[in-house]
């Protein structure tokens, strides 16, 4: 296999615009924002209620996908490590994973915090936190 397609669900409404601006994770300073869900897809959102906690992957669309090593949280005084053993946006393939409150659904809007995610960016899946 050399590759596959995904196709977004959706996207994410968001006061973040700039990535380097961005907190490194949601619980660290994240907003509420808005996911935007693809009207094709609105009955995969049966269920979910405000107060779910979920799992939200996203497609990172900004980050670079050449980068193998990074310093850990963007800080030089952190030894360089390989993409996979950090949460690094920048990756090979740039998914992010974001655990979330839903806080109110609105028809193909769901309302969550808190997400890291910039403005625009695709959405990929969602699946509930397990306990």
């Amino acid at each position: 296999m050399t590759g596959f397609e995904v196709t977004p669900i959706g996207t994410v409404e968001s006061s973040l615009t700039d990535p380097a601006a961005a907190p490194k994770q949601g619980p660290e300073g994240g907003p509420e924002a808005w996911l935007v869900i693809d009207p094709a897809v609105l009955d995969a959102l049966d269920g979910v209620r405000a107060g779910a906690r979920l799992v939200v992957l996203t497609w990172f669309h900004l980050a670079r996908r050449d980068l193998l090593r990074v310093h850990p949280r963007d800080d030089p005084a952190n030894p360089l490590q390989g993409v996979f053993n950090t949460r690094s946006a920048d990756r090979p393939n740039p998914i992010g994973l974001h655990e979330v409150e839903v806080l109110a659904v609105e028809g193909a809007r769901l309302h969550v915090r808190p997400l890291e995610a910039v403005d625009g960016t695709p959405v990929v899946d969602l699946k509930p936190v397990l306990d």
